[in-house]
């Protein structure tokens, strides 16, 4: 919960927006402000103080308790022309907030946060438990010093400047181990916990074998992703106030699932009571993964609890990202956080070239020319295949004959992938152009690169007998110069001469260039590989020098 309060009528009134708009995340404090601090301090996670700063050091100053447990603090000035990250930057989320906050009020946030300011992940924003000496190999990542990366286990880390020696190291394990001088050991979750119980099994007993196990195979307790079991045990109070001790979900699976999974310490009791020869190590191992620690048994007597564990390799992130049509504030915010996220890129050079500078330090850049799409694609998943976070970039959407299709084709169900929209060509120059696709419409390649000629052909016969609206991707080349008079022609078998035509280059780039022109008037000298061609259908007009499709209203009609 988000705690908002205010002193002023003009905090009030921007303090009314944030409720308005958050109405589920935020709670309002009135009173003394001095009260209201102090009462939000202790019930929220983060607050939003629209008060000078200043004031809010004093009043929040003697509630201090730690880095680990104070809620992240935001200061709005009584303006709203600043979301100052006050306290908790990291571990409170106020840095994520003050942006939140700016976006709501239209201010400026204000980070200062020395790994935020450089562009630097921080090693407690990954999302991942972090030991040792997290402030010494951060301020060693600041300064430039060689630090180390030693990962003992996959994960797709975002990009951090590591050299192959250093003073200092990163250590990514999920092994028991106390972290040496100088080094921050992140923790991934890469560990499954099987467990089977008997009826009214104690959580005492449940967590003592669980820890127990795990100690001596010297694995650590935050690794642990997940206890697992059959979905007859689903609400055995001991397993799930063991799962909830343990700060993790509880999973379950059906006995018929469970009794399909090898297991090397099958027994007929849980065959019996559940229809599974095997709970804790078939759960363990369902999702797949190394079995770590085989079935052991808890130390009761009778013993009332089994379990097993499983480790199971991080899993690659393949994240497809549309950069749009080229103008940088046509990248969405969602492109520009994958593209911070990914620790390798991939991509056409003069798309890396568009966004180079929003990469962060340490990010892995391959990067290739024109015609090499099989190669990036294959890279891409490659690489994510090895662990990695992968930013795999196209122009656009990158699902729009661009590199998702032939990314995805290669890819299986071993890695996750994430697809990231952009604005497609089209829309671009549809925006430019007016409203042309304001009814159905299609989008077709006049490259014959990788579709045979009748097979556009086909389409776009299709499109024409359709009337639909037509945006001709890849019209014209050098190398290719007849298929858009043929294309062109096709349309002109079911449409008027006067059929508005838009023709767009470079949309969005600093030398876009817009015509309207009509289907009898359009050169196709004049297009090339830069330009996008929307034709429209039979009731598209130019109105006021845009060019616009009717959507057919009723209430537009019976006006006329």
């Amino acid at each position: 919960m988000i705690g908002l309060i205010a002193a002023t009528a003009a905090g009030a009134a921007a303090r009314d927006r944030l409720a308005a708009a958050w109405p589920d995340r935020t709670r309002v404090y009135g009173g003394p402000v001095a009260d209201a601090v102090r009462a939000a301090f202790a019930e929220c996670d983060r607050l939003v103080c629209f008060l000078a700063t200043g004031a809010v050091v004093r009043l929040v100053a003697p509630l201090l308790a730690g880095k680990a447990s104070d809620p992240g603090v935001v200061c709005v000035d009584e303006a709203g022309r600043f979301a100052v990250s006050l306290l908790g930057g990291h571990g409170g989320g106020a840095n994520e907030l003050a942006r939140e906050v700016g976006e709501v009020l239209g201010a400026e946030p204000v980070v200062t946060t020395a790994t935020d300011a450089v562009g630097l992940p921080g090693l407690d924003t990954l999302g991942l438990p972090v030991e040792g000496d997290v402030a010494a190999v951060s301020r060693a990542l600041l300064d430039g010093e060689p630090v180390a990366l030693r990962a003992e286990v996959t994960w797709p880390l975002p990009p951090l400047p590591v050299a192959a020696e250093g003073a200092y190291t990163v250590r990514v394990t999920d092994r028991l181990a106390e972290p040496a001088d100088g080094e921050a050991v992140l923790r991934p979750p890469t560990l499954v916990v099987g467990v089977g119980a008997s009826k009214g099994a104690p959580v005492e007993e449940v967590l003592a074998l669980v820890e127990d196990a795990l100690r001596e195979a010297g694995l650590s307790r935050a690794s642990v992703a997940e206890l697992a079991t059959v979905d007859a045990k689903a609400g055995e109070p001991g397993l799930v106030e063991a799962a909830r001790r343990l700060g993790v979900p509880l999973v379950t699976y059906p006995a018929g699932e469970l009794a399909r999974v090898a297991v090397p310490n099958p027994s007929d009791a849980p065959l019996s009571a559940v229809g599974t020869p095997s709970v804790a190590e078939a759960a363990a191992l369902v999702g797949g993964g190394e079995l770590v620690v085989p079935k052991r048994k808890s130390a009761g007597s009778p013993a009332m609890a089994t379990c097993a564990v499983v480790r199971r390799p991080g899993r690659g992130r393949l994240a497809v990202v549309g950069l749009g049509p080229g103008a940088r504030d046509l990248l969405t915010p969602r492109a520009r956080d994958e593209l911070r996220r990914a620790s390798v890129l991939v991509g056409l050079d003069q798309y890396v070239d568009q966004i180079r500078d929003l990469l962060r330090p340490g990010t892995r850049v391959l990067e290739s020319g024109l015609g090499a799409e099989e190669e990036r694609a294959r890279t891409a998943v490659a690489e994510a295949r090895r662990g990695q976070a992968v930013a795999l970039i196209g122009s656009g959407d990158a699902g729009v004959y661009a590199m998702a299709s032939p990314a995805l084709a290669e890819a299986s169900d071993d890695i996750d992938v994430i697809g990231v929209p952009g604005v497609t060509a089209a829309l671009a120059a549809g925006a430019l152009l007016g409203a042309p696709l304001g009814h159905d419409h299609v989008s077709i390649s006049l490259s014959d690169l990788h579709t045979p000629w009748e097979v556009i052909e086909r389409r776009v016969r299709a499109a024409a007998e359709a009337d639909l609206v037509v945006t001709f991707y890849n019209p014209r080349s050098r190398g290719r110069d007849w298929q858009l008079p043929k294309a062109l022609a096709l349309l002109a078998g079911h449409r008027a001469p006067a059929t508005p035509v838009g023709v767009v280059r470079n949309a969005s780039r600093a030398d876009e260039s817009v015509r309207l022109t009509t289907l009898a008037a359009l050169d196709p000298a004049t297009v090339d590989m830069m330009t996008v061609v929307t034709v429209g259908n039979t009731a598209t007009r130019q109105i006021a020098g845009r060019m616009v499709t009717p959507r057919g209203y009723r209430w537009q009609e019976e006006a006329r």
